[in-house]
């Protein structure tokens, strides 16, 4: 099986174009293709293009878990990236149909920078999911218990769930104490995306990444765009936001509607040929 490997600010994706003979990976094939030391090694596979009636393509984003992830930033770029190297689309803007709705892209000239219209975030209760006592409502600045701790955070989704934690300072090592515990929290039906959130200034956030399904991560555009319509929520930020995280930075546009707009790179790594023998 022949692989086009990517990453986005390190956060990695394998591109998988299925022929005929492709029906789909099972779960144990997706954990042993994604595996960093018996695999390729990856945050997930894309499957794609694949026929759509929405859009100009289908695309299905497996995790490494093996599960499939409603949508994601940065293998949607990584996705418009890879369809513009094997010249399925030039700089025009088309449309990519996922699990979470459909997004238009547009790669630029040299396809240094992809665009994604990522959609309109909604923090309502019964939308992300979030499980609470009570009626439907926007999750914000609400208390969540995790073990002997209590935290504030605000719930999101842009087609797949979010949990955001404001924070005075981000780091690494509670990303991943407490993000597991957050990724599988009660209050989440469907589990979530975790997000620790420091606010830099009008323009500028920076975030640390918990990924449902992958674990710490480097970055991410989703997990970027639900950061960022947060950070407006609070009155914090303006429209135009830089996400700082530690692959590198994304840039935002979120209107007063909470649609966001954004902007970054997917970098080719490698064409790679997988031997079905480690998948036995």
């Amino acid at each position: 099986m022949k692989f086009q490997k990517y990453h986005a600010l390190g956060n990695d994706y394998l591109v998988f174009e299925p022929d005929e003979k492709y029906s789909q990976f099972t779960q144990n094939e997706i954990v042993g293709i994604c595996h960093r030391n018996f695999g390729l090694g990856s945050d997930g596979i894309l499957v794609g293009p694949l026929p759509s009636k929405k859009a100009d393509f289908g695309l299905q984003i497996l995790n490494p878990d093996g599960s499939e992830a409603e949508k994601s930033g940065n293998g949607l770029r990584i996705f418009a990236r890879y369809l513009w190297d094997s010249q399925k689309v030039g700089t025009k803007e088309f449309t990519v149909d996922t699990l979470g709705g459909v997004v238009s892209c547009k790669v630029s000239d040299s396809a240094d920078v992809i665009t994604v219209e990522m959609g309109q975030v909604s923090f309502r209760s019964n939308v992300i999911p979030v499980n609470l006592t009570g009626e439907a409502r926007e999750v914000i600045d609400e208390e969540i218990k995790v073990g002997s701790e209590v935290l504030k955070y605000y719930a999101a989704t842009i087609g797949n769930p979010h949990c955001v934690i404001p924070v005075s300072q981000v780091s690494k090592e509670e990303a991943m104490r407490l993000g597991p515990l957050l990724e599988n929290h009660e209050n989440f039906p469907n589990r979530t995306n975790v997000q620790f959130l420091e606010i830099l200034d009008r323009n500028r956030i920076k975030i640390e990444i918990w990924e449902r399904g992958a674990g710490y991560t480097l970055a991410s555009g989703s997990s970027s765009s639900a950061a960022g319509a947060v950070a407006r929520k609070m009155g914090a930020c303006d429209q135009d936001i830089t996400v700082e995280m530690p692959g590198g930075e994304i840039k935002l546009v979120i209107d007063d509607e909470f649609n966001v707009n954004m902007a970054g790179p997917a970098t080719r790594v490698a064409s790679m040929e997988l031997d079905t023998e480690c998948l036995k």
